[in-house]
């Protein structure tokens, strides 16, 4: 097969997908099933009624996946070796605030790495006589890990980037939470207030809290379930606390300013640090560009006036 018939080949696959997940998009006209009539009205009792109707929204990844299915088996698990188990990948999920499961992790993953293969073997069928035969394997192979390991760090440096901006809405939110209860109000009023007003990350963590507890589950549970999801230690440790005043029946006002303050000492101890490497990293402009600039404006003026004199 020539290279112009295998990028026909690879085109027209690429069309036939495209075609088909377009036709995936389109509303079905069959009648609705019992589970789609029912799941609304017990969406508060059944945690699998709220996962039918959340996935009432078209999305032709299922049609892509389905055709993938065998790859998709077959390379799960290496993915989990190499990119972290399901543990790892549910993490990071729910810290970048992603409603996708690790299984629509894994197909995005399984079809960045076949997009990257595709890429690898366009490169190697375009540079086919110029390459040695080993490179005609090992490329399609990079392009592959490359496609399936630049999913997987968009992701981490998501979940990376959303549990810094909580990290640093953690201070006013407490502060906000210790005002609200000095003021009379008592936790659940306060976090509402906090969910209300505020518009960051960690108000709407509260506001998904708050939504649990409207529908049974109890505030320490919620709470719970919020620290363990995020894992983050700071707020781990002021849910911790918290926790314990709402069961121990304790003031909650002194307790949450102890926490803001802390929280502030670790964002400025943050900070610092940030600095430190920032200034190391302001070395490389300076040594590499500014004095080798500044030495040439300094010597170039006086060879000058020495070339002009002889």
């Amino acid at each position: 097969m020539s290279a112009p018939q295998a990028l026909s080949l690879v085109l027209g696959c690429t069309l036939g997908l495209g075609l088909w997940s377009l036709a995936a998009t389109l509303p079905s006209f069959r009648r609705p099933r019992l589970a789609d009539r029912v799941a609304p009205y017990i969406l508060d009792v059944s945690p699998a009624a709220r996962e039918h109707v959340r996935r009432r929204t078209i999305d032709p990844l299922p049609v892509i996946g389905s055709l993938a299915a065998p790859v998709i088996g077959a390379f799960s698990s290496l993915l989990s070796r190499l990119f972290g188990g399901p543990e790892t990948a549910a993490l990071r999920l729910r810290q970048s605030g992603s409603a996708a499961s690790v299984e629509r992790l894994r197909s995005e993953q399984v079809i960045s790495a076949m997009l990257g293969a595709a890429v690898g073997i366009v490169v190697v069928l375009l540079s086919a006589s110029r390459l040695p035969p080993v490179f005609t394997l090992v490329i399609p192979v990079l392009g592959a890990f490359s496609g399936a390991a630049l999913r997987d760090q968009v992701l981490r440096r998501a979940a990376s980037a959303r549990v810094s901006r909580m990290t640093d809405e953690l201070p006013t939110v407490l502060e906000f939470l210790t005002l609200s209860l000095s003021a009379g109000e008592g936790i659940h009023d306060a976090l509402r207030r906090v969910a209300r007003t505020s518009s960051g990350e960690l108000a709407a963590e509260f506001a998904g809290v708050l939504s649990r507890v409207g529908v049974g589950v109890p505030l320490t549970r919620a709470l719970d379930e919020l620290s363990t999801g995020l894992r983050m230690p700071p707020l781990s440790r002021a849910i911790d606390q918290i926790t314990a005043a709402v069961e121990r029946g304790t003031p909650l006002a002194g307790v949450l300013r102890a926490q803001a303050q802390d929280a502030r000492g670790e964002a400025k101890n943050r900070l610092l640090e940030r600095a430190g490497r920032n200034e190391i990293a302001m070395l490389i402009p300076l040594v590499f560009l500014i004095l080798p600039l500044t030495v040439v404006i300094a010597i170039f003026p006086g060879l000058f006036v020495l070339q002009a004199g002889f």
